[in-house]
């Protein structure tokens, strides 16, 4: 089955930068489009970046400019480069199979604080 797993959040100053990764497992990697998503506190689920198969990218306006989604397929791995770092972006982070954030990891908790 498909599993997903998480990691590199942390505590980071705004503006500052992080880089979150996925391994993923269960399921054809290099065939899958892939996402990451977030959810802040008392919010709801938000899409934030999609990758297809060629190496097409995606991403929520909220971000755009400010992250950056990659993919190694030798390594079933999922990426997010985040820079320039906001409040509003903190959340828990999750990569997924699918837009709608299911199926998704345990997540890894970004926090952008002073």
């Amino acid at each position: 089955q498909v599993q997903l797993v998480e990691s590199g959040g942390g505590s980071v100053q705004p503006g500052g930068s992080l880089r979150l990764s996925c391994a993923a497992s269960g399921f054809t990697f290099r065939n899958a489009v892939m996402y990451w998503v977030r959810q802040a506190p008392g919010k709801e689920l938000e899409w934030v970046s999609r990758i297809n198969i060629y190496n097409d990218t995606m991403y929520a306006k909220s971000v755009k400019g400010r992250f950056s989604i990659s993919r190694d397929n030798a390594k079933n791995m999922l990426y997010l480069e985040m820079n320039s770092l906001k409040f509003e972006d903190t959340a828990m982070y999750y990569c997924s199979t699918d837009s709608s954030g299911t199926p998704r990891g345990p997540g890894t908790q970004v926090t952008v604080s002073s």
